[in-house]
């Protein structure tokens, strides 16, 4: 028997030195949870390792600059390919205000992704702001439309936009359909808990709209708790039942710094309920955690890669932080990004291979 108290010292001591000093509260029952079995180990191969970055154009207009973690200024990618990213996820407004994450932006920041090797995430939000569980607000110039209206509406949308970043030689590898939809989207005539049909409808007019420009492109289906099994299932039954057509169940799971581990342990429940339950592939959307935390979200980052890259039959596909690039940023506080403007120990979790 080798010596584990030997190995604990050191991976205790390997741990210590990656830790900034915003972050003194992790303990040895997290890095006996977590170091002794998981920050060695490897990924799928293929596993995605991703980013939202949607703010990152209007944070550089505003003359917002990025480090890496020697203090060069370095663009952005190139920082998330040196912490092990490998993809970036865009999302898509309607007619946003101000510009920023309409088509032009997008193919901005996704003709820098493809530039610098990164695979490509288009997540449509179907709105001309924010999508998420308590705002699923149709764009103005849909507002009045119907349900028949909107399948056109989302199908056009979706196509118009796909088209122009194929022109633009971009080929996105996976599309979402909605945001954070725990109770559909284009509120009220596809809220899922006033008219499921309604919001299966629109899934699949999405879903057609992309395979209509990418055929070999996956169809993500995003919802929000990836913790709660009730409500992946309430969703995903609903749209089994009536027929909507999708590739991926996406998530998003943002913990505290007291309940990590219990989350990541039920969101991994989750996903192998949802591969088993409607054979489909799972991906971690979206992640997140305080910035204040940066050593324990390393920690959280790590064990969720490790989990979803264990999920049954290789079924995860990978993981995203959402916006790690924010600091002093619209008062976002769960970026991995330190007010030097370098980035925290948090995204060393990335660097697993």
């Amino acid at each position: 028997m080798k010596k584990p108290i030997t190995y604990f010292y050191l991976l205790l001591f390997l741990l210590t030195i990656g830790c900034d000093k915003q972050d003194v509260t992790t303990d040895n029952s997290e890095i006996t949870a977590v170091t002794k079995t998981s920050l060695t180990k490897k990924l799928v191969t293929g596993f995605a390792k991703g980013a939202d970055i949607g703010w990152l154009t209007e944070m550089e207009a505003s003359g917002k600059k990025f480090y890496n973690s020697s203090g060069v200024q370095q663009d952005m990618f190139a920082i998330l390919k040196s912490k092990g990213m490998n993809s970036i996820r865009i999302r898509v407004w309607v007619n946003p205000s101000g510009g920023w994450n309409n088509q032009t932006d997008v193919i901005a920041k996704a003709k820098r992704a493809k530039a610098a090797g990164m695979r490509i995430m288009i997540d449509f939000h179907y709105s001309d702001t924010w999508a998420d569980p308590g705002n699923q607000a149709k764009p103005a110039a849909w507002s009045s439309h119907n349900i028949s209206q909107l399948y056109t509406d989302v199908w056009n949308h979706t196509v118009t936009v796909l088209t122009a970043l194929k022109s633009a030689g971009i080929t996105p590898e996976w599309v979402q359909v909605g945001n954070e939809t725990n109770n559909g989207m284009l509120w009220n005539e596809g809220k899922a808990s006033v008219n499921m049909k309604n919001f299966a409808g629109l899934i699949t007019s999405g879903y057609n709209g992309v395979k209509s420009v990418f055929p070999n492109a996956k169809v993500i289906v995003h919802v929000a708790n990836g913790y709660d099994n009730t409500l992946f299932r309430w969703i995903f039954d609903g749209l089994k039942n009536n027929g909507a057509s999708y590739n991926v169940i996406g998530m998003s799971l943002y913990p505290e710094t007291n309940n990590w581990q219990t989350l990541n342990n039920q969101c991994l429940t989750n996903m192998n309920d949802m591969v088993a339950r409607y054979g489909k592939k799972v991906m971690v959307c979206e992640v997140g955690m305080s910035v204040t935390a940066a050593a324990t979200c390393k920690l959280f980052v790590t064990d969720i890669l490790n989990k979803t890259s264990s999920v049954t039959g290789g079924n995860g596909l990978g993981v995203f932080y959402w916006e790690p690039e924010s600091y002093n940023w619209n008062g976002y506080t769960k970026g991995a990004w330190g007010s030097d403007g370098k980035p925290t120990v948090a995204l060393d979790a990335f660097l697993l291979n």
